[in-house]
């Protein structure tokens, strides 16, 4: 006899939300995770009294209703507004790209003086078909916004020259010609009073929880412990890389408790100029306003080639990665018994919201 109806692969945000639907339905669930706390990368830890974001920062932002619902279930959400600043070679920048940011760079005051000097940079770039990500930001945003607050900060994160990145991979760069500093655009935005890890676990309240073990290393047992496996995991390696392995980018982060109140004043910086080895650096604090300390702490994020062994955080969307994952989503969709879920299983990079939207369609589809 199987103990379990469902047996989840990965603690994180995909699979807590997953196991905590199907439990409430009356299904019994197993989650285990080779970490030693649940929450995968938004995992949160305690630290001079301050909510330390472990794996880089995250912001819970949304406009769906439905997800902001079910996720205040799970913790009170405070009203942080995400407004990151750039340093490029010291000075200081807005982000996103508003009137604040165009002022700095030019010292123009009205959105009309913005658009004048944008529109004539786009105008003398010259592109109209872009062939790389270099000429998809000129065309864009042209010369000044693109040095100054893309390039070296896009060169540090991917590990590759802009002119030999994929022009997709920029997206969409909004310009804001207002002085609005709110990062989202999303109705609703916030971070979990003391922490996502602590939001996490009452999602699993009532779900049996395995840490420390790694599903690779003694599949068998787990697969037989349940009677469907859901994974969240690297999809090429629940498949032996049949086909070869995908890619992504990797992150080294680097942590420390300083004896000061404050370090930047501000809970995300970006270093936007190719020397500065780190993207960002991130004072924790600054999340939520009700954390009193006399200590600080920071954490400066390096970009990584990926390897064996490290976390794999941005898979690369290429055309020869997305080729080759479409071939083990085939495998995926014949796999008996098995779900797959989640930024990994899925390499595809999920904001928090879209994680959650995703796991609840999943169940729903089950139901249905």
């Amino acid at each position: 006899m199987k103990k379990y109806d469902y047996v989840i692969v990965g603690a994180g945000l995909f699979g807590a939300c997953f196991a905590q639907i199907m439990t409430e339905r009356g299904k019994k669930c197993l989650v285990i995770d080779k970490r030693e706390s649940v929450g995968g990368n938004i995992a949160t830890e305690k630290v001079a009294g301050i909510d330390v974001h472990k794996y880089g920062a995250h912001i819970f932002h949304t406009s769906d209703k439905r997800v902001w619902e079910y996720v205040n279930r799970f913790a009170e959400f405070n009203n942080f507004i995400n407004s990151p600043i750039a340093n490029y070679k010291g000075k200081l920048y807005s982000l996103p790209f508003n009137m604040y940011t165009f002022y700095g760079l030019w010292g123009v005051r009205t959105a009309a003086e913005a658009r004048v000097i944008i529109d004539s940079q786009r105008e003398a770039a010259g592109v109209a078909e872009p062939r790389n990500l270099e000429e998809k930001a000129l065309m864009m945003v042209g010369a000044d916004v693109y040095n100054t607050l893309i390039k070296g900060y896009t060169e540090k994160q991917w590990g590759r020259d802009c002119k030999s990145l994929p022009p997709f991979i920029i997206g969409r760069v909004p310009l804001r010609f207002t002085y609005d500093n709110n990062y989202f655009n999303d109705r609703y935005q916030g971070i979990p009073i003391g922490g996502y890890t602590e939001m996490i676990k009452n999602m699993l309240r009532g779900v049996d929880v395995v840490l420390g073990v790694d599903y690779f290393s003694d599949r068998e047992k787990w697969e037989k412990s349940g009677t469907t496996l859901l994974y969240t995991g690297e999809i090429d390696r629940f498949f032996d890389y049949r086909f070869g392995e995908l890619e992504y980018r990797s992150l080294r982060f680097e942590t420390e408790t300083l004896d000061m109140p404050d370090y930047q004043s501000n809970a995300v910086v970006n270093y936007t100029d190719y020397e500065t080895p780190y993207t960002r650096i991130i004072e924790h604090k600054h999340f939520d306003k009700t954390q009193v300390s006399d200590k600080t702490v920071i954490t400066r994020e390096y970009p990584l080639q990926y390897e064996k062994g490290r976390e794999p955080y941005y898979p690369i969307n290429d055309e020869k990665n997305t080729a080759l994952y479409k071939k083990y989503a085939a495998l995926a969709s014949e796999s008996k018994n098995v779900l797959f879920g989640g930024r990994l299983a899925g390499y595809k990079y999920y904001d928090m919201d879209d994680t959650v939207a995703a796991a609840i369609a999943l169940a729903e589809q089950i139901e249905n």
